[in-house]
């Protein structure tokens, strides 16, 4: 069971749980934060370190925003030719600069 981060976190992105995560599996969108589910170790630091309440346990979580964070890893994000996967922590990677269609649309 992975984590999700949801709504409340669109345009607000404390980066709090970032700082709380011993995997580094949490990857900056434009607009929002999402969290890797296989990378994820289910530790919940994530979820305590959240000022606004944002990030859930996956089975709690809203199902669109459930969908809407794999989606951040397995489909091709705007402007990638590829979709991100689980390229093994956010920091080799760096902020996307780009977010899912979900939140993009918002």
């Amino acid at each position: 069971m992975a984590y999700v981060i949801g709504a409340s976190c669109v345009d607000i992105m404390d980066r709090s749980c970032m700082e709380e995560c011993p995997v580094d599996c949490i990857y900056e969108g434009e607009r929002k934060l999402y969290i890797n589910p296989v990378e994820c170790i289910d530790c919940g630091a994530c979820e305590i370190a959240c000022p606004e309440q944002a990030i859930t346990v996956d089975r709690k979580a809203d199902p669109e925003h459930r969908a809407d964070n794999r989606r951040f890893f397995e489909e091709a994000l705007p402007g990638r030719d590829a979709p991100l996967g689980t390229p093994g922590g956010a920091g080799s990677v760096g902020p996307l600069g780009v977010d899912t269609a979900l939140v993009a649309g918002r």
